[in-house]
């Protein structure tokens, strides 16, 4: 009891929080960002890094499921919290330490926690321990993947039902590994409940098909809050990219800008993170060259001509426009699977953070099958 006790305390002192953003709450998202980062607190990357799991918004059936299975997966002692609107994000965190605090809570939770078999019960495909280099997707869930739709071939699966690697002919004539891994919809720096079921030939994209989980509730960004969303979008690049500092930097003036400050202040210190970023040699090498969209490109898939060039072409329209309230993109969801298809998993992810999306759409399939 001393050790339930004991491990309450340190973990309310130095909580980490999984944020779950669901489609059209980003500012839940951000104003929950905020208060954790406020409290000295941490923003988790993983379930198995997590104490505290904030939704932010209502989750649908589809993205209610994911949600379950993450929340299996999380250590105890563990909180679970729903903001459901910005304003309440301090509050609900109050509440979320005390709870914290709440030895019994731990000790309900731990008793009446399911066996881990019954957790894998609808869901034949558990990656969260796969590690693909550099990139860590401990935070990835899988529970919304349908194998029932997916041809697997003659893949044979392990005891505890995880797919073992089928072949396929790499790029060389050479037979390699194929393995289908979904990204999402829990990732952070990730498009609100996007699934993105890719076939790796090992950390490459040879396909993929994307899923919008419940569209029926789209993000709708209004103008007066365009820039704050920019930024939020700069701010997820620049995590990406490796570069915490100046995306620290990004989520302050976020934060300004939802806080209705758009005065001096704020613009003097957007005007020295766009020269700041758009001076780093580092994030100009990282980025030219991956991933470059030509006209006819653009015109096959149906692109925004804005998206022209390559990833650091993107990235620097991106900051020209920090300070504009010109809405960013809204495509559909199944224009991604062509951007990302012959990169690695962490370079997909980059390409996907410099679309600069204020919206992501479901695509025409998905639209249809809603309404069977």
């Amino acid at each position: 009891m001393g050790l339930i006790s004991g491990i309450g305390r340190l973990a309310a002192r130095n909580a980490h929080v999984l944020v779950i953003e669901v489609p059209g709450n980003w500012q839940t998202r951000a104003a929950v960002e905020r208060a954790v980062l406020m409290r000295g607190w941490r923003l988790a990357f993983s379930p198995a890094d997590a104490d505290v799991l904030a939704v932010c918004g209502g989750p649908g059936p589809q993205l209610r499921e994911a949600v379950e299975l993450v929340w299996h997966q999380m250590p105890g002692p563990r909180v679970r919290v729903e903001v459901r609107h910005r304003g309440e994000a301090t509050t609900r965190l109050d509440e979320v330490h005390g709870r914290l605090l709440d030895t019994a809570h731990h000790r309900s939770d731990a008793r009446d926690r399911p066996a881990a078999p019954d957790l894998l019960a609808d869901t034949e495909m558990d990656h969260g321990d796969m590690d693909h280099g550099d990139m860590d997707h401990g935070d990835m869930d899988h529970g919304e993947m349908d194998h029932g739709e997916m041809d697997h071939g003659d893949m044979e699966m392990s005891p505890g039902g995880i797919p073992l690697a089928g072949g396929g002919e790499d790029r060389d004539g050479l037979e390699m590994d194929v393995l289908n891994v979904p990204l999402g919809p829990v990732l952070p720096h990730w498009p609100a409940g996007l699934v993105l079921r890719c076939a790796l030939q090992g950390d490459v994209i040879t396909e993929a098909q994307a899923e919008l989980l419940d569209h029926g509730t789209p993000e709708r960004v209004p103008l007066s809050d365009a820039v704050a969303r920019r930024m939020d979008n700069i701010a997820a690049l620049l995590a990406l990219a490796g570069w915490g500092e100046a995306a620290a930097e990004a989520r302050v003036i976020r934060d300004c800008l939802l806080g209705g400050g758009h005065d001096a202040e704020v613009a003097a210190r957007t005007a020295r993170l766009v020269r700041r970023v758009g001076r780093s040699r580092g994030l100009r090498w990282s980025l030219r060259g991956v991933r470059p969209l030509s006209e006819g490109d653009l015109g096959v898939s149906g692109l925004p001509a804005a998206l022209a060039g390559d990833t650091y072409d993107r990235v620097l329209r991106m900051l020209k426009a920090a300070d504009t309230d010109v809405v960013g993109h809204r495509i559909s969801s199944d224009q991604l699977p062509r951007l990302v298809s012959g990169l690695d998993l962490a370079t997909a992810r980059l390409v996907l953070a410099s679309l600069d999306l204020h919206e992501l759409q479901a695509g025409p399939a998905e639209h249809e099958a809603s309404h069977v």
